[in-house]
């Protein structure tokens, strides 16, 4: 299936592109994603979700598979397995940029594969979960960069530079050898509450007893 979000960060398409395109950066701003390691262009880690008090775990790797800065369009392969081994998905995502006044409007287009109890849900419903999780991610993109502004505009009016707080920005690592992989110290995000955010689709397109029918596949799967 494809799935389409359209957002706008205001910051020029040069810091667009440098931002988006640096994962280490953005990872803390994925709602319940955290990234473990770094190995060149290919990128590990674990998103969380949960449904009431049930918790699932999903390790992934996302690998860059064209990056044109000319044309300010990245393609991404990324894919991902339950570690209960109950479904995994795969995913081709293509981001372009392009100017919008001060700012610059940016288009991701997903090619989604699922399998699993999840896919049952549908198009719909994951499109419009897919449009809150961006919505959730551009909000904290946006105050990362804010505070990055805020920080870069205090280094010019002291004439120095915060090496510091820069590297502060970025998650911390335990290694600074660039030549193999890379762990990744990033603090443990809270899980993507799949009820708050797919609550209002499910309840608009299927009625409340998609919910607890979600429930009941969930716990079915935990008793097994």
């Amino acid at each position: 299936m494809e799935l389409k979000n359209e957002f706008r960060v205001s910051v020029p398409i040069e810091q667009a592109w440098a931002t988006l395109t640096d994962v280490e950066y953005i990872a803390p701003c994925m709602p319940g994603a955290k990234l473990t390691e770094i190995d060149g262009e290919e990128f590990k880690g674990q998103v969380k979700v949960k449904v009431g008090p049930i918790t699932a775990q999903y390790n992934g790797v996302v690998k860059f598979t064209e990056k044109d800065e000319s044309q300010h369009r990245v393609v991404l392969d990324a894919s991902g397995r339950d570690t209960r081994g109950a479904g995994n998905a795969a995913a081709e995502v293509t981001a372009e940029m392009t100017p919008d006044g001060d700012g610059t409007h940016i288009v991701i287009t997903t090619e989604l594969k699922v399998t699993g109890k999840v896919a049952q849900f549908g198009r719909g419903v994951m499109a419009d979960v897919s449009e809150k999780l961006i919505g959730q991610f551009v909000e904290s993109l946006e105050q990362k960069l804010l505070e990055s502004a805020a920080t870069t505009a205090r280094a010019d009016e002291n004439s120095e530079v915060l090496v510091g707080e820069e590297n502060d920005s970025k998650a911390h690592t335990s290694s600074e050898d660039d030549s193999g992989p890379r762990k990744v110290d990033m603090p443990e995000p809270e899980p993507v509450d799949l009820l708050d955010t797919a609550g209002a689709p499910l309840l608009k397109r299927f009625g409340p007893f998609a919910i607890v029918a979600l429930l009941l596949i969930l716990l079915r799967r935990r008793k097994r």
